[in-house]
């Protein structure tokens, strides 16, 4: 479930605690972002995606994505909450593996990004500027 706002507000996405599905946290995120350039969108979704996907590989529910786009300069902010109290760590990637890219791809496609403890759990952040968008 999804709630909204005014400009500037955050947008919250519960995430179920079923099997994954990146497809429609996107479709979601298409939605409540209208008139970001398509090259920003992309760098927007591919982090959303990764940061996502660890929630549902590596974390416990409940968790939530939360959104917020800024005008001046443009930039999304983008949250995952959970209740995992396990903090991500950047892996070094080697040639031949097929995973463990996911927050190298978070930190070079974000200007900044980082993980706070919560009282119960965790928030992963990251801000994604968006140059492209008029």
């Amino acid at each position: 479930m999804a709630n909204g706002g005014p400009a500037d507000a955050w947008l919250t996405l519960e995430l179920a605690d079923t099997a994954p599905d990146t497809g429609k946290v996107r479709r979601w995120v298409e939605s409540v972002l209208p008139g970001l350039h398509e090259d920003d969108l992309l760098d927007v979704l591919l982090v959303i995606t990764e940061l996502v996907s660890n929630v549902y590989d590596h974390a416990r529910f409940p968790a939530r994505l939360k959104l917020r786009k800024s005008a001046d300069p443009c930039s999304v902010s983008i949250i995952t909450e959970d209740a995992s109290p396990m903090l991500p760590e950047m892996q070094p990637s080697s040639p031949g593996s097929v995973r463990g890219r996911g927050l190298i791809m978070v930190d070079k496609l974000s200007e900044q990004w980082g993980v706070a403890r919560q009282a119960i759990g965790k928030r992963v952040w990251a801000v994604v500027p968006c140059p492209a968008t008029p």
